[in-house]
């Protein structure tokens, strides 16, 4: 059985939102590629994200709703940008 350190946590969460891991020794597999490529675009998406706030934080006639639905995509985003550091973290050791 494969240790837990010997797994990549990978970006995306599975139907029931546990975490999903890999197993593998090919860090150019298929599988690899695909969670280096999630990860580039979860964390671009975030850095856009992040510009967005800043305008819409910055916009005195920001409402309650546009400022509920920025929260939300924060909180997305923040979970995002965690696992991936998460994931990168464990696989320094």
């Amino acid at each position: 059985m494969t240790k837990r350190e010997e797994l990549r946590l990978l970006p995306w969460s599975g139907p029931d939102g546990k975490p999903c891991y890999l197993s593998t020794d090919d860090h150019d597999s298929y599988m690899s590629r695909l969670a280096d490529n999630t990860e580039s675009v979860q964390l671009g998406l975030a850095a856009e994200l992040l510009e967005h706030a800043r305008d819409v934080l910055g916009d005195s006639d920001s409402g309650p709703e546009e400022l509920r639905l920025l929260a939300a995509g924060l909180t997305g985003a923040l979970r995002d940008t965690l696992r991936v550091a998460t994931s990168r973290g464990e696989r320094l050791r």
